[in-house]
Order: structure tokens, then sequence, then C-alpha cells
């Protein structure tokens, strides 16, 4: 037997084995058929490329994990971490403190007008920590139906409510991608009362449901639907109460959490641009099936880029923030304004960062 021809029939022996493990690993994901419309272009238009977001500054702790969620209290951030810790620390990173560990993935927070700090976390629901340190787990199913992936809190004013996402129900913590690329629609906006302690479903079949904001004056609540680019609005009040709508659609990328300033804006973390391959194949769910058994050994199509975007109570864009620069602070998975600044958190940056808002309005 010829060198040449051991070559080849090991050649062939690679593609076919290649091939097998496209075709034939076993994989949890169905891919679910769909159309998405033509990405906008980051060329030009209102999401045109740019660089603002290369003068960010490093604030807050270093040498953390994922500091995903915040807020500021206090001229102090508090933040939860990859390991399953929350933490408070001084804005110069040089005073920490872990308010305490929950045993999971600490994705969202919000405070209680009561002082309760409320997390929703990825793994273990939805929690509350009191002063005295004292965790509960509030609620983990809905309808019969367990959380799959506790995502983001927001609480009215009132402190009557919470609403929260949970991203997918089939689809745990770290399996975002395998979820977005499904498409099965699995994800809720959900509403806790702390008075009865009830959960209710207002949304279900949501693509990944994310990011959760209320509105102006509490009529209604936002939540991002990171699998489909767009953000969908549930009404609280007014004659179209119970009802809902898109606030924004066709979004330049994975939209992740949202937040309000409490007055005119909104702002959108887009976790990265839209992949073309992604939508190239929306309509091919076999194609798509082969996409993700290649994930488990290749890594994810999504490009690092920094992003995010400011919103008008409208929907209508009019702040766009990007760097698409080599060391960029990315993937941008929270913004929140406080004060003269935006503060930024990353679900795998090792620290958090800020802009002055003047920068990122002008």
């Amino acid at each position: 037997m010829s060198r040449s021809f051991r070559f080849h029939h090991w050649v062939l022996l690679l593609i076919l084995a290649v091939a097998a493990f496209l075709l034939l690993m076993p994989t949890k994901v169905r891919p679910v058929a769909w159309t998405p419309a033509p990405a906008p272009s980051l060329d030009s238009g209102v999401y045109a490329d740019n660089q603002r977001l290369k003068a960010v500054e490093r604030v807050g702790a270093a040498g953390i994990e994922g500091p995903e969620a915040l807020l500021l209290e206090n001229d102090a951030l508090i933040t939860g971490l990859h390991d399953g810790r929350v933490i408070r620390t001084s804005l110069d990173g040089k005073t920490t403190k872990v308010l305490t560990d929950t045993g999971g993935r600490p994705l969202g927070l919000a405070r209680h007008p009561n002082g309760l700090l409320v997390i929703a976390d990825a793994i273990k629901g939805l929690l509350s920590l009191d002063a005295q340190g004292r965790l509960v787990a509030m609620t983990t199913a809905a309808d019969g139906v367990p959380f799959g992936f506790t995502d983001d809190v927001a609480i009215d004013k009132s402190g009557h409510y919470a609403y929260f996402s949970d991203a997918s129900s089939r689809f745990g913590y770290g399996k975002d991608g395998e979820a977005i690329i499904e498409h099965a629609g699995d994800g809720r906006l959900l509403r806790y009362d702390f008075q009865s302690g009830k959960t209710s479903v207002l949304l279900d079949k949501l693509e990944f449901a994310n990011g959760v904001t209320l509105g102006p004056d509490d009529a209604y609540v936002l939540v991002n639907e990171t699998g489909a680019y767009r953000i969908s609005r549930y009404w609280l009040s007014g004659p179209k109460a119970g009802t809902h709508d898109l606030f924004i659609d066709n979004l330049p990328g994975l939209p992740d959490n949202l937040a309000f300033n409490g007055h005119d804006r909104f702002w959108v973390a887009l976790y990265a641009p839209r992949s073309a391959l992604l939508d190239a194949t929306a309509a091919h769910p076999f194609v798509r099936k082969m996409i993700v058994r290649a994930m488990t050994v290749l890594p994810k199509p999504v490009e690092k880029r920094a992003f995010a975007l400011g919103l008008d109570p409208e929907g209508k864009v009019i702040a766009n923030l990007q760097d698409a620069s080599n060391g960029n602070y990315s993937p941008i998975t929270t913004v929140r304004e406080y004060g003269d600044w935006l503060y930024f958190g990353s679900l795998k940056a090792d620290h958090m960062a800020r802009l002055p808002l003047k920068a990122a309005l002008h």
C-alpha cells in the first residue's frame, strides 16, 4: 500500500467521521424554521459602525468574573458574578463586600421599596435577600412549569409586583445558544405578587425572554426577545391593559438586558451583532441542527463587538454606541444610566465599565 493511498484513505475516513458527527450526533435541539427580516446595515444609517464605546473606563472591582447585572447605590456598585456571589464594590474598586452566595448564577438585580434585594438567578429562580443577609427563594415555577433560565427582574414603584423573565423552560444557563438556534418560543414574561406570593404568566412563546424593565408610570413592561431581535411590550394600564405589541423590531444585534432611566430613555445592551450564518440558515432546521453539533467543538459564530442602544419612549433610536476594535469591552449585557454616567456590565468580562452620559448622547 503506497504512502499516497494511505494518506487519502485517512482523509476519507476523517471526512466520513466529521459528516457522521454533524449528521448523527444526538442533540436536544429541535430547530423551528422561521424567516428573519434582513439585518439592518452597520455600514450606514442609524446603526452605523462607530467607536464611541472605545472611551469606556474601568470601574469597580477588578479580577471578577461576569459582572452581568448591576445597581448603583450610595456610590457603590452591586453585581452578580459567575461563581454565584453577589458583591458590593466601591467605584474605585478598593472596597469589596460579599452580600451573599446564591449557589447559582445571579443575572438580574432589583431593589424593592422595602429594602429587599431581589435576584433573578438563572439556576435558583427568583430570590430575595434581606438586610440581615437571609436569602429566600420567592418562586421557582409558574403554571406548573419550573423556570429553566430565570434572567432579569424589575419591580414596580408600589412594590406590589416583580416582573421577570424565564428565558427558556427547556434550556438552562449556559445553553443560550442552543435555545436561540432552536427558536421554539419557550420563553416567558412573569409577574410575582409580593402580597399573595402568586406567580402568573403574562406572556409565553417568547424567543429567549431576556432583559425586563418597566416604562413611564409603570404603564407597561418591556421584555427583550433575544432570539427574534426585538423588544415586546405588555400593557399594564390604560385602554390597552392586558394586551401586547412590539416596541421595536428587527434590531441589528441580540438584545440582552435593558433598563429605563425613569424619565425619558431606555438603554438596550446588544450581546453581539446578528450572525449572517444564523440568519441565512433560519429557514433550514436541518442545517441549524448541524450548526448546534458543530458548536460543541467550535466557537459560537458571534462577533466580539461592544454594542448598546438608547431608545426614546416611542422606541426610536436616539443613541448608537459601538466599538469593534481589539480589546473592546464586550459582550455588553447590561447598560444602566445613573446621574451623569452610563454603567456597563458584562456576562464574560472581568470588570465593569462606564462612559460619560454626554459622550453617549452627543
